[in-house]
């Protein structure tokens, strides 16, 4: 079986709606077409908090609070709890099929961890285990990650803190768990910006699925107005 290709499409500075609706293009695609190419999406979002649906749902005056923080609020279709995301932070969307692999959910999640682990260890991180799902460094939380899955083809995936403000996190309990967050920049006490941390990411990103990279040449029409 030949390797799949991973199409890397770079987003930039997205709305999460404007990110959700790209992605729901390329989920659509990979459903009516199992063998089409993989997609792996990157972005930085502006403000927004998110809450996936295996959380009971926060109450509408705390949805609220968080609204006069400057952020957007979204419920989310993704598994996991309340997140922050926002500039300086690495969001990757991966749209694959694991049924072209033979893959379970588990293999697929543990691998996204995996694969941001070595990119921490690229920047001379120490990658901490953790019964919990993300990426962990010193007992904080580095990498969140929450996915779904429908007729085997994933959405949503990581997001990796690089040089955001992470004050955002002091608003909510992110993830569900009493536990602090920290940044690439933290860690290494340099700045490392998002495009500091992509080539590594996509490096073992490649490596771990063994796929092909990609890369667009020509934004897809349903990206034009997204920077118009």
């Amino acid at each position: 079986m030949s390797r799949p290709v991973l199409e890397v499409v770079r987003l930039g500075l997205v709305s999460y709606s404007e990110a959700m609706r790209v992605q729901k293009f390329y989920v659509d695609r990979l459903k009516s077409r199992p063998g089409s190419a993989w997609t792996l999406l990157l972005c930085e979002h502006l403000p927004v908090y998110t809450v996936g649906i295996r959380t009971s749902p926060y109450p509408d005056p705390d949805l609220d609070l968080l609204r006069t923080k400057g952020a957007e609020v979204h419920k989310s279709d993704r598994g996991g709890l309340i997140t922050f995301h926002g500039p300086g932070q690495l969001v990757c969307y991966p749209v694959l099929h694991l049924g072209r692999i033979n893959k379970s959910i588990r293999w697929y999640v543990s691998t996204l961890e995996t694969s941001v682990g070595d990119v921490l260890r690229h920047f001379g991180l120490k990658v901490q285990p953790s019964p919990h799902t993300g990426v962990w460094t010193r007992d904080q939380k580095i990498c969140s990650i929450g996915i779904r899955c429908s007729r085997r083809v994933t959405s949503h995936g990581l997001a990796l803190n690089c040089d955001m403000d992470l004050s955002w996190f002091s608003h909510i309990v992110p993830c569900g768990l009493d536990k602090g967050v920290t940044s690439l920049s933290r860690e290494t006490e340099t700045e490392v910006r998002v495009e500091d941390a992509v080539d590594p990411l996509l490096h073992s990103f490649c490596q771990n699925f063994n796929c092909d990279l990609q890369e667009t040449t020509e934004p897809h029409p349903h990206l034009l107005h997204l920077h118009d």
